[in-house]
């Protein structure tokens, strides 16, 4: 089974009927499995990537219509070859833009279900199997040190983490730590985000890194791999502990998650603090990404076509 076999069976599983019952679909407004297929792709030039889009009549004019339900395993390295700036940067952002929306999905799915064995346990129902099991590997990728069904502290913590970040905030964070796909770490590791990892010689070592050092930059097998990673360290690491506030402030408040918003909480991202949040800000004026917030992928039925 492949990689993404795995996340389609993950996503399938959290939405069928194992974990919940009629009733609570509805009283959960219980999202519609939207992957039927996930096209994965790996092209050798920018000129092929443009052609797939084109195919599919995906381009930044045609967002209305939804976009098409495909992985691209990792950009092309010709990317920066593009002449075009505007043309450069929005191939980008489409390339990107299904693996966010999958990712930010995987999230809203596993939200759902863990609100549903909260229920069952404060009902005093018997959790299944798949519902302990969610609980447990929840438990772990938000970093909690307790229980969150028998802690409140804990629960109210993964409540807090276990929830989206806005497309536009995501991508514009891709395009500064990643050149616009130009950086060696994105082109040699797809790592969009400059993540590091400290067990040695599974990652990149920065040619910049002093002797005393011993970070490597984080390899990653796709560029979803990325994309959820990097979501799963705004969510659960201490350094982003603002912007976790603001965007339950935002919930509250019933108001919309915006990027603009959200970059305040990014001051420990960088060593450059409120320069940083700026250039954060500026990319996604500059390229209009706030547009992108409101975006869904297709429909199942929606085929997406080979090259």
């Amino acid at each position: 089974m492949t990689q993404y076999q795995k996340i389609l069976l993950l996503i399938l599983l959290l939405s069928s009927s194992l974990l919940v019952s009629a009733c609570e679909r509805s009283a959960f407004s219980w999202p519609a499995p939207e992957t039927g297929t996930i096209a994965t792709i790996n092209l050798a030039s920018h000129q092929d990537l443009s052609n797939y889009l084109t195919a599919n009549d995906y381009q930044w004019d045609t967002l209305g219509q939804g976009v098409p339900l495909f992985l691209l395993t990792a950009l092309p390295k010709d990317l920066h070859r593009i002449q075009d700036t505007t043309e450069r940067k929005q191939l980008f952002f489409l390339s990107l833009l299904p693996s966010v929306l999958l990712a930010n999905q995987e999230i809203t799915l596993q939200r759902q279900q863990l609100l549903i064995a909260l229920r069952h346990y404060e009902a005093g129902l018997p959790l299944s199997s798949p519902q302990q099991l969610l609980i447990s590997r929840l438990t772990k990728r938000y970093r909690l040190r307790h229980n969150p069904l028998t802690n409140q502290s804990s629960r109210k913590q993964l409540l807090k983490r276990l929830d989206t970040l806005p497309p536009d905030l995501v991508l514009a964070q891709a395009a500064n730590e990643s050149g616009y796909g130009s950086s060696r770490f994105s082109r040699l590791g797809n790592n969009l985000f400059g993540q590091w990892t400290y067990a040695t010689g599974t990652g990149l070592v920065p040619k910049e890194r002093s002797a005393n050092q011993r970070h490597e930059v984080q390899r990653f097998a796709s560029l979803y791999d990325s994309v959820r990673s990097y979501m799963n360290n705004l969510n659960s690491h201490r350094a982003y502990r603002s912007l976790r506030t603001i965007r339950a402030q935002k919930r509250s408040q019933k108001q919309a998650l915006r990027g603009i918003d959200l970059a305040a909480g990014l001051l420990l991202y960088s060593s450059r603090r409120d320069a940083y949040v700026a250039d954060i800000r500026s990319i996604i004026r500059r390229n209009k990404l706030s547009r992108l917030t409101t975006v869904s992928l297709r429909p199942v039925a929606a085929h997406t076509a080979a090259l």
